[in-house]
């Protein structure tokens, strides 16, 4: 045909030479080099090629293409009969490599354990003669593939009815029982074990087992595991989704593609299921007749919504389902880095056409409500501020079909980017929480679920206060139900550049050049951190000085959701030969230094598992940064020392543990150098594989904030030489950044503190009865229970707290502390105004929903009437006292002498029977805490408990 004719001439054009016989017409092609794939293909048209050596080779095309030019080949073992042959593929290849490498088995060992691998090239359609060629050779082939057994099966056809086929194992054994996993990732160390094993069987190979035992157990690090903390992705400081993932009590909601999905790890947001980005909802459609629940909830990004979650509003109104679609519009795909959303529409116009679909009621939600006022919107069509997203979503479940909130608020991430680039306006409203009026109660962090609201640990207990370099200024924290917030307007954070210190160049000229590791065999560093901290950078800046020195480098990522402050590793493997390596993830006890910007990353189970004894160096940031489960449980452990001492335990000595955020505050102003102050460390310690010069080159070549970036180097090598030396200049520089935890106070100086203390919150005589009561039970319990003073401890805190209830007198007078006014001054700059954020009980009416009077904002005067209304202490308690007359006030006092009685009982039988149940029953004031609705929440789970423990106390004591 003019066709064949046509590609035969095309062919002989390109080189390729022609002979003619009466059967048919051969082409001999000339090959052409493909240097990046290692192959030589032939060339020619794709079509003709596969016909010509699937007439050659009797095969269909495909497999026909992979033996005419070797693809599928036996990369270890030559022609002699083989115990034991390896077929695997694609990465499971590389964890073969990895595994013989563990075990000790290169060219030589494996020729003399009559051990052979045949990599497969395509695993599907499985070319039948080459694998057939190896079986024959082999008395036993294991298969070695990731997830199902797709080379398997295929092999296991094959070999059907072979007179000469070989045992055939993979996924089970010839028993049946499992080998090789179906699921999960396939890792070197769990491959070594399955090699070991099925060689052993066949040869005397005693070293095998002993090399394929893991170098940490597992088990044991599951035994240890140092905290209950556990570093959970989460969404960012200032997120919308903070507050639109809420839900009114009762109801239910869907997830589906998007950071919104991440509220389905949370308890308080039951959001069950996650569909298939455009699915959003659909499923609803078929269960929604066969469940008793009414309506549902469904969340749903703006970048999902135009691309194909329409659709599924679409069906859910044609169908006539009860659901509320809750739409984000955020202006960004901020799961995947926030790239721009093709197709985007403005929020208004998503309004305008779910409305056109047919939903029943569309609402708007906004955190700007007065922006929506140049909008023309469909009738019907109303605008409300976020505040008010639980009434809404109360009235839509009411409401029969599909109605939709637009919750619109940009992506906090992507304002963070813009501030820092100057295309977005920085604020000049900042929120503030005065320590000493705020309980500690954690009703901020629940309404926000922001992660910029940290726990600060004072003389009075453990406060709140607010992260301002990680703040995103949402505002959403002044939704918690107490007075302790002030807002700060038409001021900056206050520069700390000009007051950080000078680099000691003297000092680091007369720093010896570190040692450089050996990687004559592969060396591999673990970095370990929070996402979005800059641990994929450090990586990088690894993997390039290595580049740079000419040596083999692979540099593995593993990240997850770690930008939404999850944890994030990186696996960087260097090596003198490029060839050396095979696989790119550190296995289990392979790690030979750490450098950990997050001890509650490091400490995981997946990070110490890399731990072994005797091997790993441990370079640790001992900072403990708050978790995701902090604004659900306000008492959360964040010490660092279990955790330490947990991964000493694991390295098999002490490690290197440093201050290294606090360092990075002071000498740097900003904790982001945390990482690259720990790689300075790391590389004056010699635990690094690559020069510090290739380091300091590689930081130059990144191009990022070169100067910073480098001096942020050289204090950590200043550090590792002389680590109290930097923290003192850090000390001179900056006050208090690097003060140790709140010192134990002696129970004299506790006694004395609170007596004046209480003396300033009412009188003398009022300070006089907490003093009787203290000494008291001090005599008491000096008595009988001699060297102990818990319980007068516990005394001597928790009846102050009582005492010092803070009633509007009491937040007056801390809101003129002066020490809280300084602390201002010196963390803003600028013409500061101030408003207090109050809800006072008596002028306001309650929400009808929440039971909470609505905050107010009161301007700088409020300052002054604070000054007034402090004297209003003289009538606290009287026929006079205003404030005093609500229910929550005369709880409060009542409080004081039903806790007086209480430990008057403990008294009279105290022992060491019941001696430390006294000592907690002492402490149920600690878990009394907040404002109002929030406090009486707390009361009445704190009486419970009281009531269990009183009864364990009484039994004790009878016994």
């Amino acid at each position: 045909s003019w066709i064949g004719f046509k590609c035969v001439t095309d062919l002989i054009e390109s080189g390729a030479s022609v002979s003619v016989d009466p059967e048919r017409i051969s082409l001999v092609l000339p090959e052409v080099a493909m240097p990046e794939t290692g192959l030589n293909f032939r060339r020619g048209i794709g079509g003709l090629i596969a016909e010509e050596l699937a007439y050659e080779y009797r095969l269909p095309a495909a497999e026909a293409f992979v033996r005419a030019n070797g693809l599928n080949r036996t990369v270890i073992g030559g022609a002699r009969r083989h115990k034991l042959g390896i077929v695997t593929t694609g990465i499971a290849y590389l964890a073969v490599r990895a595994a013989l490498d563990a075990l000790g088995i290169d060219e030589a060992r494996a020729e003399q354990l009559g051990l052979a691998v045949f990599k497969v090239a395509m695993p599907w359609p499985l070319e039948p003669v080459g694998i057939s060629e190896f079986a024959e050779s082999c008395d036993e082939v294991l298969v070695i593939e990731e997830k199902r057994p797709i080379i398997e099966e295929q092999l296991g056809r094959i070999l059907v009815n072979h007179p000469n086929a070989p045992l055939l194992v993979g996924k089970v054994d010839e028993q049946g029982a499992p080998l090789v996993p179906k699921w999960g990732e396939l890792l070197p160390g769990g491959v070594a074990q399955n090699i070991a094993d099925r060689l052993t069987k066949r040869v005397d190979a005693p070293d095998l087992a002993e090399r394929a035992r893991p170098r940490t157990s597992l088990t044991v690090q599951a035994a240890d595991p140092g905290t209950s903390l556990n570093r959970r992705p989460s969404f960012c400081s200032g997120c919308p989704h903070n507050l639109s993932t809420r839900l009114p009590e009762g109801s239910v909601a869907f997830g589906g593609i998007g950071c919104h999905g991440m509220a389905s790890s949370m308890p308080d947001r039951p959001t069950l299921a996650v569909t298939q980005m455009g699915g959003e909802g659909a499923g609803w459609i078929g269960i929604a007749p066969f469940v008793e629940m009414p309506h549902l909830f469904q969340n749903l990004g703006d970048g999902t919504y135009f691309h194909s979650g329409l659709l599924a509003i679409r069906a859910a109104v044609a169908s006539g389902v009860n659901i509320t679609y809750k739409i984000l519009a955020n202006g960004a795909i901020a799961m995947t880095g926030g790239q721009e959303i093709q197709g985007e529409v403005s929020a208004p116009q998503i309004a305008r056409q779910v409305a056109a679909e047919g939903a029943a009621k569309v609402v708007v939600i906004s955190d700007n409500p007065k922006q929506w006022r140049s909008h023309s919107l469909p009738d019907g069509i109303t605008v409300h501020d976020r505040s008010e997203l639980d009434k809404i979503q109360r009235e839509l479940r009411e409401i029969p079909g599909t109605t939709v909130i637009v919750y619109e608020q940009e992506c906090a991430a992507e304002k963070r980017r813009k501030r820092r680039r100057g295309t977005y306006p920085k604020p000049d409203k900042r929120v503030v929480i005065n320590e000493r009026v705020c309980e500690g109660c954690g009703d901020c962090s629940v309404q926000s679920n922001c992660i910029s609201v940290e726990p600060v640990e004072t003389a009075f207990g453990r406060k709140r206060r607010i992260n301002q370099s990680s703040c995103n200024v949402d505002y959403s924290c002044l939704l918690g139900y107490c007075p302790s917030f002030v807002t700060v307007y038409g001021a900056t954070l206050r520069s700390s550049a000009s007051a950080l210190p000078p680099l000691p160049t003297d000092g680091l000229n007369a720093l010896p050049t570190p040692a450089v590791a050996s990687s004559a065999t592969p060396y591999s560093v673990l970095v370990a951190g929070i996402g979005g901290t800059g641990i994929v950078t450090i990586g990088a800046l690894l993997g390039m000085a290595a580049h740079l020195e000419g040596k083999g480098v692979t540099v593995l990522d593993v990240a997850g959701l770690a930008q939404k402050n999850g944890p994030v590793t990186s696996h960087v493997r260097v090596f003198d030969q490029v060839d050396e390596v095979h696989a790119t993830r550190i296995e289990a006890g392979g790690a030979d230094v750490m450098v950990a910007a997050d001890i509650v990353v490091a400490s995981g189970q997946d990070c110490k598992s890399k731990v072994a004894p005797d091997r790993t160096a441990l370079v640790v940031n001992n900072h403990v940064a708050p978790t995701a489960d902090f604004a659900r449980n306000p008492d959360l452990d964040l010490t660092s020392m279990r955790m330490q001492r947990s991964l000493e335990r694991a390295a098999g000595g002490e490690g290197n543990f440093l201050p290294a955020t606090e360092l990075a505050e002071a000498l740097m102003g900003d904790s982001i150098y945390t990482n690259i102050l720990l790689l300075g460390y790391a590389s004056q310690m010699g635990t690094l594989p690559v020069s510090l010069e290739a380091i300091e080159r590689a930081i130059e070549l990144n191009g990022v904030f070169v100067e910073a970036n480098l001096s942020g180097f050289a204090w950590g090598r200043l550090a590792a030489a002389d680590l109290d030396a930097v923290r003192a200049i850090a000390e001179a520089e900056v006050h208090d950044v690097l003060s140790e935890p709140v010192a134990e106070e002696t129970l004299d100086e506790l006694i004395a503190g609170r007596v004046a203390e209480l003396t300033a919150y009412q009188n003398a005589a009022y300070a006089q009865r907490y003093a009787t009561l203290v000494e008291k039970v001090r005599g008491v319990e000096a008595e009988r229970m001699p060297g102990s003073e818990e319980l007068v401890k516990a005394v001597a805190r928790y009846l102050y707290k009582l005492m010092a209830y803070k009633d509007e007198y009491e937040v007056a007078r801390l809101m003129g502390d002066p020490d809280f006014w300084r602390g201002l001054e010196e963390q803003f700059e600028g013409n500061v105004k101030v408003e207090f954020n109050l809800a006072p009980q008596i002028f306001n009416r309650r929400d009808p929903d929440t039971g909470r009077a609505k905050k107010r904002t009161y301007g700088p005067w409020m300052r002054r009437g604070f000054v007034l209304l402090s004297k209003g202490k003289r009538v606290r308690g009287t026929s006079l006292d205003f404030f005093g007359r609500t229910a929550h006030r005369r709880e409060e006092r009542a409080l004081i002498g039903q806790y007086e009685a209480t430990i008057d009982e403990l008294l009279g039988a105290l022992g060491p029977e019941n001696h430390e149940i006294a000592v907690e029953i002492a402490s149920i004031p600690e878990h009394i805490r907040g404002y109002d609705l929030v406090k009486d929440a707390q009361l009445h789970e704190a009486r419970e408990h009281e009531k269990e423990l009183m009864a364990k106390f009484r039994e004790a004591s009878n016994a």
